[in-house]
């Protein structure tokens, strides 16, 4: 019986975050060769992934802090970021080496910011989540959170994986500063979009 739910809480993750290995190689890229950016953007993304366990175990319990209406919105933080990101290589590209020097003393992304991806990224998945551990009682829910959260690592190790194989790498360290706020602001445009926010 646990084996199943252990099967079943694996493939509602997998199926469920299956585009945040994509965002995780992205960070991971931007953080390469950082002192502490693997641990800061593990840590954001379990920032972000706790804060939606904890709203979707809300929910199941019957207590809903982020109603079903506000959450296409959450697609402004991706898109925000987005910006931010593009703002900055546009930057760094105008200004040249001066602006290159700053941006290696950030040391990549922090781990609020990787989180707030996480969360807006993850804000559809609180409705699938919700009915699932509705259904599985405290101790199912117990199961679920635990797979979710060893899962979370799995995903992490899998993005540094894809960001650091030599091709990938080659290719992140080229086009990386130009594809993360790309891929942000998409993100954060299909969510609100998807979402109808702002009557879209």
């Amino acid at each position: 019986m646990e084996l199943g739910i252990i099967g079943q809480a694996a493939g509602l993750f997998a199926v469920t975050n299956i585009d945040d290995i994509l965002i995780l190689a992205l960070f991971f890229a931007q953080g390469a060769g950082h002192p502490g950016a693997t641990r800061r953007i593990v840590l954001g993304q379990y920032l972000g992934f706790v804060a939606i366990l904890a709203v979707a175990v809300a929910a199941a319990f019957g207590a809903t802090f982020l109603p079903e209406s506000a959450i296409p919105y959450l697609g402004l933080l991706p898109l925000a970021l987005g910006l931010k990101a593009a703002w900055r290589a546009w930057k760094d590209h105008r200004d040249g080496s001066e602006d290159e020097e700053a941006q290696a003393a950030q040391g990549g992304p922090s781990p609020l910011e990787v989180a707030a991806v996480t969360f807006a990224n993850g804000g559809d998945n609180i409705g699938v989540y919700v009915p699932v551990l509705a259904t599985a009682g405290v101790s199912g829910m117990t199961v679920y959170a635990a797979v979710f959260l060893v899962l979370v690592t799995m995903w992490c190790l899998a993005g540094k994986f894809f960001a650091t194989r030599p091709v990938i790498a080659k290719g992140l360290a080229r086009w990386g500063h130009t594809l993360l706020p790309l891929v942000l602001i998409t993100l954060g445009l299909l969510i609100l979009i998807e979402g109808g926010a702002f009557g879209l």
